[in-house]
């Protein structure tokens, strides 16, 4: 149950006793999604670390903090599926577009879009919310298909690191849907 409502107008509102439809799962809610506790992060790249949020693995996507706290580099990609972002803090942008997004920016990539996702200095660390739908597709310098990033190898990755750092892959577990 939320906290009581004391001057709402609502304040008197029951909820609704069914909540969820057989055989749903229940919400995620996550506190402090943003946190500054490290051991949530999983390093992406050197530069870059991810909290995960939530995963699907039937759908291949994933909802996450992408975090750099100093100038980073995400490997150059493709999207086959949309992608969407907004920043908490800092600053970032792509090598190929010609904004640079701070806080409170939103940004709606379109399927079949390749980038270079870099992060700059900044007195606040980069924390950006991406809800990122099927995999990522690295490309080399000449923007050629050069390997790729999906759904699996993120939960491997993130359980990986969970364990190491004594979180525990069972948080992955949680947040699967």
């Amino acid at each position: 149950m939320p906290e009581k409502a004391t001057s709402e107008f609502w304040r008197e509102l029951k909820p609704i006793t069914t909540v969820f439809q057989p055989n749903a799962l229940p919400e995620i809610y996550t506190a402090h999604a943003a946190t500054e506790d490290e051991r949530y992060y999983v390093p992406f790249t050197e530069t870059v670390s991810s909290r995960p949020l939530w995963i699907s693995p039937s759908q291949n996507k994933w909802c996450d903090v992408l975090m750099a706290k100093k100038a980073g580099l995400v490997n150059r990609h493709y999207h086959p599926h949309q992608v969407f972002a907004y920043t908490i803090s800092g600053k970032w942008g792509y090598l190929e577009h010609d904004w640079t997004a701070t806080a409170g920016d939103f940004v709606y990539e379109t399927p079949g879009e390749g980038h270079t996702l870099v992060a700059y200095e900044h007195e606040e660390p980069m924390k950006t919310i991406f809800v990122v739908e099927g995999p990522l597709i690295w490309l080399d310098d000449k923007g050629k298909a050069d390997g790729y990033f999906d759904v699996h190898m993120y939960i491997a990755m993130c359980k990986a690191h969970y364990d190491k750092v004594g979180l525990g892959a069972g948080m992955i577990d949680a947040i699967l849907r």
